[in-house]
């Protein structure tokens, strides 16, 4: 085993293309994982404040109707 070792040559910007590559890949799945967790979270809002106005207003019609029974009584 007296051979010589050789190396492999690569071109400099060779290695970080690459992972440029994947930094850029990786922040763009991110990028539209947001944006589809923005939009989500957005839908779920808006059914969350219809929710909480539909219970106020269930709240508010039972109250009335409690006291309009105990004045009838």
């Amino acid at each position: 085993m007296s051979a010589v070792r050789r190396r492999v040559l690569r071109r400099p910007g060779q290695v970080s293309t690459v992972t440029d590559l994947r930094k850029a890949t990786r922040s763009a799945r991110q990028r539209e994982r947001l944006e589809k967790d923005r939009k989500a979270l957005k839908r779920w809002l808006t059914r969350l404040k219809r929710a909480a106005n539909t219970v106020t207003d269930l709240h508010q019609r039972i109250a009335r109707l409690e006291a309009t029974i105990r004045a009838a009584d």
